[in-house]
């Protein structure tokens, strides 16, 4: 009997303990199975609203599924435009102002000064203000490792009246704009996804303003960095040329005056008092002309009258008695 009730109760827990292992097996896979539906369900309705293009969704669903987007591009293009390591940008400019004696010799120095060492002549104006005195303004462009060099040779081309030189920094802007330009252009390839997904006339012509004007930013930044470029990869030199002050003067400017300097100056003015006088003779010849022929014509005139009055009367003498003429 007590062998018969032990074996009864062994079997009993051995059924109760099978049937509690296969309901936690069938609590498993439910689970796992709702948890599997939960999450393509999601899926669909995240696919779903994303699809039409970023910021424009229907609901909170899509406006919160292209946010965490825009942080992984965002983290993405961080990643990308991290900054090269001993990337120095500068832009170097300078002032030169020379005196040289003679200053198409000295223009042509400075071209090829430039020239030489890989650069250009940005501009060249050349003023001249009488037959032997003009001044000449270049603004020369040379590469950035060159720049010193020719920077002493033209300060030797003459006497150095002037000079000033100046270098900035731009490492921090030039990579601040290549890491825009990371981002801007994946904005613009991740508007263009959306356009291909959507499917509304409206989000069409939504996304089609949204690109142009991320396209127009994106244009913006490239001519920066091009800007950028030009300037710390060609310095900029600007170059005054000036003759001295008398040209041809070699010191003697300061000396008392000789004689033959005062005979010259004398000269010069007993010409100049000639031509003044020839001048006004010729100003004056007309009227004289006229004055003289009216004073012939008056005296002409006058001595016609004079001639006539002094004209001698015609007399006849008186009959005599005998009818004779008195002798």
């Amino acid at each position: 009997m007590d062998v018969e009730s032990k074996s009864g109760r062994s079997f009993v827990r051995a059924r109760a303990a099978l049937v509690a292992g296969s309901l936690g097996l069938l609590l498993a896979v439910g689970g796992c199975g709702a948890s599997g539906d939960s999450m393509d369900s999601g899926a669909k309705a995240a696919d779903g609203k994303a699809a039409p293009r970023e910021g424009f969704a229907d609901g909170d669903g899509g406006a919160a599924a292209s946010a965490p987007e825009e942080q992984a591009d965002g983290k993405a293009a961080g990643k990308k435009a991290a900054p090269k390591p001993g990337g120095t940008h500068v832009i170097r400019t300078a002032t030169l102002s020379v005196e040289v004696k003679s200053v198409p010799k000295a223009v042509a120095a400075a071209r090829g000064a430039a020239e030489g060492a890989g650069g250009l002549v940005a501009s060249e104006n050349t003023e001249r203000l009488d037959d032997t005195y003009e001044t000449s303004h270049l603004v020369l462009r040379v590469p950035q490792e060159r720049f010193q060099e020719v920077l002493r040779e033209l300060a030797g081309s003459g006497k150095l009246l002037s000079r000033t030189s100046n270098a900035k920094d731009v490492t921090d802007q030039v990579v601040d704009v290549d890491s825009r330009i990371s981002t801007q252009r994946a904005s613009v390839a991740r508007v263009r996804e959306l356009m291909d997904q959507a499917e509304k006339i409206s989000d069409v012509v939504a996304l089609e303003g949204e690109l142009s004007s991320r396209q127009s930013d994106l244009e913006s930044l490239l001519a920066q960095q091009a800007s950028l470029k030009d300037r710390t990869s060609l310095a900029t030199i600007t170059l005054d040329l000036t003759p001295p002050d008398t040209p041809g003067d070699d010191g003697s400017k300061d000396e008392d005056p000789g004689f033959l300097d005062a005979l010259g100056g004398g000269w010069d003015a007993f010409v100049t008092m000639l031509r003044w006088i020839a001048v006004a003779f010729g100003a004056a010849f007309p009227f004289l002309l006229t004055a003289a022929l009216a004073v012939v014509v008056w005296r002409v005139l006058w001595k016609r009258k004079a001639s006539r009055g002094a004209a001698p009367a015609v007399t006849t003498a008186p009959a005599g008695k005998d009818g004779a003429s008195a002798s």
